[in-house]
């Protein structure tokens, strides 16, 4: 790993303190979730690379297993995601070996399948059986001979991406085309989406990154309603990255969190997704005196479980919903999914996006 450029205090863009190690891990018990490793945030710009990273984060600290729930693909919107993703890739996966490493409980991966692509996976999460898919992380000592590579939102947690990449090139005998997909950086401070800021994503990408990382982009886009950005890149033009702006976060990015808190929400209210976004807004919040009453989340993985932090137990959307006064607000972690939860709750709550 390479070393941290050392970054002055008045260079740091965000800060914020005991944030869960990692966010979408679920917990049996209130007192588990609650006594779940966190730590602390200090994002920067590193001068040579112009990396934005947390340079508190400790990687000791992250231990991914199965009770690390991020499956997103049982919502409409996100299937639809998925499927645009595998439509916008389909001319360079057919008749090729495909490797997806970070492929999660492997639902895109099954997508690929199913379209008869040749596609394997690796992953310390996943969860079943299949033969194509190796419960493990990816390693250095790893060979493959892949004609695409899918990273899709791995590189948000490696410390290293640059260095991460060249050890992918390395297994993979140099060469391959690449999909890489991460939330955007951008989306995140115009949105002023302090709740979208995790310990566990060390890195905060930019176009410009990608752009000075590979020689050769094929595609570069913003995608998921603009939150995330998918980068299609031939692996052999690595090159190291280099500072091209210098960032700035909007000097009022946190104040929201202040608005929120003021703002007269109906009590109790209830916020919508037990996910990232969700598990952040709701631990803020209750530190400011105005915890949720419930947290809603359709992934039955999820339902009955305690999200870390807060500790709040994730209720499914029917028992949640008969448990609310007609009108309550529910607030959406997520806007992408706005539409389809309003037409899931009909009219009686007041449905809102954060």
């Amino acid at each position: 790993m390479r070393s941290v450029t050392p970054v002055a205090e008045s260079d740091i863009l965000y800060a914020a303190n005991g944030l869960p190690a990692l966010q979408n891990r679920m917990f049996d018990t209130r007192e588990a979730a609650l006594a779940s490793a966190t730590g602390d945030v200090r994002l920067a710009q590193d001068p040579v690379s112009g990396l934005v990273r947390n340079i508190a984060f400790d990687p000791a600290i992250i231990v991914y297993d199965a009770d690390y729930q991020n499956e997103q693909g049982l919502s409409p919107s996100f299937e639809a995601h998925l499927r645009e993703t595998a439509d916008r890739l389909e001319p360079l996966m057919r008749g090729r070996r495909i490797i997806e490493i970070g492929c999660g409980k492997g639902r895109f991966l099954r997508m690929l399948a199913e379209r008869g692509h040749d596609v394997e996976g690796i992953d310390p999460a996943y969860e079943g059986d299949d033969p194509r898919i190796a419960k493990r992380r990816f390693t250095g000592s790893d060979r493959f001979g892949a004609d695409l590579i899918v990273l899709r939102h791995v590189l948000e947690h490696i410390p290293d991406p640059a260095g991460f990449m060249a050890c992918i090139a390395q297994a993979n005998g140099g060469t391959a085309k690449i999909y890489i997909e991460v939330p955007c950086l951008e989306w995140i401070a115009s949105n002023k989406a302090w709740y979208d800021i995790f310990y566990e994503h060390v890195n905060y990408f930019t176009k410009e990154y990608f752009e000075s990382l590979f020689g050769q982009i094929y595609e570069m886009r913003h995608c998921f309603g603009g939150q995330y950005i998918g980068v299609t890149a031939e692996l052999s033009s690595l090159r190291p990255p280099r500072l091209r702006r210098a960032l700035r976060l909007p000097d009022d990015f946190s104040q929201s969190l202040d608005r929120w808190t003021r703002v007269p929400v109906a009590q109790p209210f209830a916020v919508w997704g037990a996910a990232s976004k969700g598990v952040i807004f709701s631990l803020l919040m209750a530190r400011a005196g105005r915890s949720p009453a419930a947290i809603i989340d359709i992934n039955p993985a999820k339902q009955g479980r305690h999200v870390a932090g807060a500790g709040l137990l994730v209720s499914a959307p029917e028992d949640a919903l008969a448990a609310l006064p007609s009108g309550a607000a529910i607030l959406v972690a997520n806007p992408n999914y706005h539409a389809e939860i309003a037409a899931a709750v009909g009219g009686r709550f007041s449905v809102t996006s954060l």
